[in-house]
């Protein structure tokens, strides 16, 4: 399957430019035809093109455009932490990052084609022998456009049957807590970290320990995915051990679609999260539950199956978890997700201090993932903002994602400055962070 170049790109290229990506196009052309074969459950708008150009630095009159300046008008940098950063790789550095080898093979066509799309966005897949550096690279390269701002990588641990076994079968790939850790030690100028521990583990408790030891700021779940069910009572040393060390745990709820491992939707329920609440434990909703239906068990095992985003409004709603509930606003604008939920927590100012900005980065550089023109057409973007974004997304998905969230709008309202100053959410008063 042969990409033209002009398509990818979305407009015109220099020659070295096309160049480029004309290699890509024998690498992941096979990745978007098996995605599109294997029904991933993916929608795909291929208007912005259908892979990663990965150009260099933007050009300074993009980076100094009055769109962007404009973004940056009452964000301080230094407060912005990019709380939604996936740290993913190949595992051919010391990293010891681990992929379930169905992600390698086209006998699995969706779970082949998420990783290549995924090494694209990144950048890294052109570095055999060095993917894994690369990657970490780019990011590095990313935030130059983005002074003082820092990215919170996130680890990911393998899956844990009830009974405290690993379950690599069923695991979908595995970033290394010490290999987050030593990226944000090496490199604290750019980045925080947040662990990631299965709280069926034998060893939970103590891992927790060290990772908050070593600098942690969170707990990353992706239950869904990971086979964690947070309404379980083998969850409550944990959540106890969480509420004891004032560690927040960022987890996904409602749909998922980006990995894949255990696979059992209901276990993303928003309303599953209740028992981490009633711990005292600080809870963020990963994307606010924007996708997605589930059980609403607040009615009993046999509820009536509403939107998720309703059920996640609900315990936003509930004065109970006043400071203790919270939402990520990543992904919230792919155009899976562009809908009534946007609208919602753009127009509900009331949950601003609550709401906690990240990219979900690599999924910005997975380019027919989101629609700036289908922003514009829901009158959530305006077309001059929208011209300027589609021109700084081949060089920099992070500028991207940033500028565009800044100028959205519904009814008048778009998001406070408090949702991007996440650092006063994961440094507790008086603590000062690293520098």
């Amino acid at each position: 399957m042969y990409i033209s170049p002009s398509i990818v790109a979305g407009g015109d290229l220099a020659p070295e430019q096309m160049s480029i990506i004309n290699r890509r196009n024998v690498l992941l052309g096979a990745g978007v035809a098996t995605l599109s074969m294997a029904g991933a459950g993916w929608y795909f708008w291929p208007g912005e093109g259908l892979l990663n150009p990965c150009l260099a630095s933007p050009p300074r009159e993009l980076v100094e455009h009055d769109i962007v300046r404009a973004a940056w008008s009452d964000i301080d940098p230094e407060r912005y932490w990019d709380c939604h950063v996936h740290l993913i790789g190949v595992g051919d550095s010391k990293s010891n990052v681990w992929i379930n080898p169905r992600m390698q093979s086209l006998l699995h066509p969706t779970e082949f084609a998420r990783r290549l799309f995924f090494l694209n966005a990144g950048c890294a897949h052109e570095a055999p022998g060095r993917v894994d550096e690369t990657y970490v690279e780019r990011m590095q390269a990313l935030l130059g456009a983005l002074p003082a701002t820092k990215l919170m990588l996130l680890a990911f641990d393998y899956t844990y049957a009830e009974n405290g076994e690993r379950d690599i079968e069923r695991s979908a790939f595995h970033t290394p807590n010490q290999y987050a850790a030593e990226l944000a030690s090496t490199f604290s100028r750019h980045f925080e970290w947040m662990a990631s521990i299965h709280p069926y583990r034998r060893d939970c408790v103590e891992a927790l320990e060290w990772a908050v030891q070593r600098g942690a700021r969170a707990i990353k779940w992706l239950p869904a995915a990971m086979g964690i069910d947070p309404a379980s009572p083998l969850c409550d040393r944990f959540f106890a051990a969480a509420a004891r060390l004032r560690i927040p745990i960022l987890s996904h709820a409602g749909e998922e679609r980006a990995v894949h491992g255990v696979d059992t939707p209901a276990l993303g329920n928003p309303l599953r999260l209740r028992r981490a609440l009633d711990h005292g434990v600080r809870v963020v909703v990963a994307h606010c539950a924007s996708m997605g239906e589930d059980r609403d068990i607040d009615r009993g095992p046999d509820g009536p199956v509403v939107k998720s985003f309703v059920l996640f409004e609900r315990l936003m709603d509930d004065p109970r978890y006043a400071g203790r509930v919270f939402g990520d606003v990543s992904a919230i604008t792919q155009i899976n997700r562009v809908g009534p939920a946007l609208h919602r927590v753009l127009q509900r100012t009331d949950w601003h201090p609550r709401l906690l900005n990240g990219s979900d980065y690599p999924l910005p550089g997975v380019m027919p993932l989101f629609s700036v023109d289908g922003l514009i057409d829901r009158g959530l973007l305006g077309k001059r903002a929208g011209q300027i974004l589609k021109s700084i997304r081949p060089y920099n998905p992070l500028l991207f994602d940033f500028v565009l969230k800044r100028h959205l709008r519904s009814g008048g309202r778009g998001f406070s400055a408090s949702v991007f100053h996440t650092r006063d959410f994961f440094v507790p008063s008086g603590v000062a962070a690293p520098a």
